[in-house]
């Protein structure tokens, strides 16, 4: 016996089929082709660096600008993380994070949120607490981002809402 469906669920369910066809055709993987490893140079500006020898750590702390390959990250703190037994700035970094006032951006795309965590080694970003997405004139926001620069996939969690520009005639 086949039941009958509303007007309303029809409508929800051709809704949910077109804004599934909208994010295929309009989202892409955020910082794809982005050339960023633990050999990555990284060059940080800020209004003052903190040192601890015993912890190993440095933070940058106001107005802070890094730039990592072709992408520029700013934020509020930025604490350096070396490579294992590199404890103390002297070695190789393995990532950064940061907080207060997020922004990765390339260029073409950027990342705002609250916190980020850029693991080198691994090639990923983490970002969580407000965070949006925007690709040009898209605009995609969530809690939290987590981006695989190796593999190209991102996944964007926690209410997310988005506006995609479909390149409709006007």
């Amino acid at each position: 016996m086949m039941k009958s469906v509303t007007l309303a669920a029809f409508l929800a369910i051709l809704s949910f089929s077109y804004v599934g066809t909208v994010l295929a055709q309009g989202a892409q993987v955020p910082f794809a082709g982005l050339n960023i490893g633990a050999s990555s140079t990284v060059e940080i500006s800020a209004d003052s660096l903190s040192i601890d020898q015993d912890s190993g750590k440095a933070i940058f702390a106001g107005n802070v600008i890094a730039g990592i390959e072709n992408m520029r990250l700013s934020a509020d703190v930025v604490e350096v993380v070396y490579a294992a037994g590199t404890e103390g700035g002297t070695g190789a970094i393995s990532g950064l994070i940061a907080r207060g006032n997020v922004v990765f951006s390339n260029g073409i795309e950027a990342a705002e949120g609250d916190f980020a965590d850029l693991d080198l080694e691994a090639g990923e970003i983490i970002m969580t607490g407000n965070v949006i997405l925007t690709q040009g004139a898209n605009a995609l926001s969530g809690q939290s981002l987590r981006i695989d620069l190796n593999t190209g996939t991102a996944l964007i969690e926690g209410r997310v809402q988005t506006i995609f520009q479909t390149g409709g005639s006007e």
